[in-house]
């Protein structure tokens, strides 16, 4: 029991940086560094610390939250880095923004959450920032090419499932006409053939 007790504690804090940890930003721009955090058993005196690049260094945002109650109180932090979280809310929300953004500031961004509540568990989250200069649209040439080649084939699919439809509806009908037409001539024939043979048969008296 002990010791799944500690496992518990060890996977009751979580951090996270959302779906994807990569932001591009543009040069001299601010860029948002989402982070949330999860807790089962709750927290106090919970301490975050964003690193830039390392965890060994300084933090450029070092913030406490008290509780649930309340709202995270800095404890030192970069003057390009504001904090745009809260923790009153539903979400535990940690995220900062980086102002002024420079190409110097692209690099690995670590959120970083200790919980004095949990044994002093910890948990950290990771995100990637790259600076461009300007920001460049996603060339889709290869997708619409793809997308064209897989709708023409489609439409090509469809348009012989339609000719297929006419031509076999068109067969059906001729071999409908050849039907009525063998059973028509072959009426004819018997209709002269009888009446041929009627004739023939009145004709035979007067002779005999």
């Amino acid at each position: 029991l002990p010791g799944l007790h500690v496992f518990a504690i060890a996977f009751a804090l979580e951090v996270s940086v959302g779906k994807t940890n990569t932001v591009t930003a543009l040069n001299n721009s601010n860029v948002l560094l989402p982070c949330t955090f999860t807790t089962c058993i709750g927290f106090q005196d919970l301490v975050f610390t964003w690193y830039f690049n390392s965890t060994e260094m300084v933090g450029i945002y070092h913030g406490k939250i008290k509780n649930k109650a309340s709202e995270p109180t800095i404890i030192s932090r970069n003057p390009r880095v504001e904090f745009v979280g809260s923790t009153t809310k539903k979400d535990n929300n940690i995220s900062i923004v980086l102002n002024s953004v420079e190409f110097s500031d692209a690099g690995k961004y670590t959120c970083h959450v200790r919980n004095p509540k949990e044994k002093n568990a910890q948990h950290n989250a990771t995100i990637f920032l790259t600076v461009v200069h300007k920001m460049v649209e996603t060339d889709n040439t290869v997708t619409l090419i793809i997308v064209g080649v897989v709708g023409g084939l489609i439409g090509l699919l469809i348009l012989f499932m339609l000719i297929k439809r006419v031509v076999l509806f068109i067969i059906k009908k001729t071999q409908d006409g050849k039907k009525e037409c063998l059973v028509s001539s072959s009426g004819n024939d018997n209709t002269e053939n009888g009446l041929a043979g009627s004739k023939a048969e009145q004709k035979a008296p007067p002779k005999a």
